[in-house]
């Protein structure tokens, strides 16, 4: 549609809300039908226009204009940084979502400064930078949290994937989210496998099966540098215990029948001692195991190190006690121990990090 200056001149001396509104579609209007170049003068000039009319509208107005400038294929830039950076979540979405014209420092102002809303919106956005996807995970919710890892585009760093584990542990509800999301690093997927629900284990033993051998070193590393962080001090009978396993070493050297010893001595640390040799694992690890009776872990790392289905069974029944019905519930853990592929529970076990020395 053309528009004469003398329209124009018209409704720019008319400063009522409906006429100025008026005269920001028909610039608009004007931008779109001859698409200036990005070296033409008159860019500039509707930029500065623009700009200025809108700051004078209602938000809805705004949000009208925001929607025809999100996918413009010649920025407006300062118009672009306005709207972008708009504290009415209205304005600010279709630019945030869609225009590939908002500056990388403009969406890490919004990330750093502006609403939950804000961040949502930004992370839908495709192709979202690392340092804007850090700072979300920064400052969102969960609820936004899922939204990012759902955008399959969006890029973080080593750092921000830490960050994401981290709030999973604390926050379940996050959890199916960041166990599903397709880059989280294979090392820091081990680490959900403590405290997620039965489904989303099976999810991260699948996921480890489909490890390239190539990849397995480098992930090995990643992960027994975290891991040790994360240590707590060793039981108070730790020196002790020790003795004992170097004891029986000296004897005969320790079994998969040695830990149903200890156990039924009631020598906790001894068994965690000796487990964690046998089995290749972090005493840590091991003792985790142990407090929360995680029999499918136990599963886990006695296929790994080819401990018979009879001692797995024992151990497990030792470990749960006097709870209800233990023989029930460790012949329901040793059909699990029977369909598991040894190549799989042993590649799960290196991520758990190797033996206390």
């Amino acid at each position: 549609m053309k528009h004469s200056a003398a329209e124009l001149m018209e409704l720019a001396r008319d400063r009522s809300g409906e006429r100025r509104r008026e005269l920001m579609h028909r610039v608009a209007d004007m931008y779109f039908q001859f698409s200036p170049r990005s070296d033409d003068p008159a860019l500039g000039l509707f930029d500065d226009i623009l700009n200025q009319l809108a700051q004078e509208m209602e938000s809805k107005v705004r949000a009208e204009l925001a929607n025809r400038m999100a996918l413009a294929r010649t920025p407006l830039v300062g118009l672009i940084r306005s709207l972008a950076l708009d504290e009415t979540i209205d304005v600010a979405s279709p630019i945030l979502q869609l225009s590939r014209s908002v500056a990388e420092a403009d969406l890490i102002e919004v990330a750093r400064t502006r609403s939950e809303a804000h961040l949502m919106a930004l992370s839908r956005r495709a192709n979202l930078p690392v340092s804007v996807s850090n700072m979300i995970v920064e400052r969102a919710e969960e609820s936004t949290l899922e939204v990012l890892l759902a955008n399959a585009s969006a890029n973080l760093s080593r750092e921000a994937h830490e960050r994401l584990v981290d709030r999973a542990m604390a926050h379940p509800a996050l959890q199916g989210a960041v166990v599903r999301y397709a880059k989280l690093p294979v090392d820091l997927l081990n680490e959900m496998y403590f405290v997620v629900e039965e489904r989303l284990r099976t999810a991260i033993l699948q996921r480890n099966a489909q490890i390239k051998p190539e990849e397995l070193d480098e992930l090995l590393r990643q992960s027994r540098e975290r891991v040790a962080t994360r240590k707590r001090p060793l039981p108070e009978d730790f020196a002790r215990a020790q003795k004992t396993v170097k004891a029986a070493e000296v004897r005969g050297g320790i079994s998969p029948s040695s830990l149903v010893g200890f156990l039924r001595s009631g020598d906790t640390t001894a068994y965690l001692i000796a487990i964690s040799r046998l089995a290749g694992v972090e005493f840590e690890t091991a003792r985790n195991i142990h407090e929360r009776r995680e029999l499918d872990a136990l599963s886990i790392i006695c296929k790994a190190a080819s401990f018979d289905r009879a001692i797995f069974i024992t151990l497990a029944v030792l470990v749960l006690g006097r709870e209800n019905n233990p023989m029930g519930r460790a012949r329901e853990y040793g059909e699990i121990y029977d369909a598991l592929p040894r190549e799989v529970a042993r590649r799960t076990v290196k991520f758990w990090g190797g033996p206390q020395n």
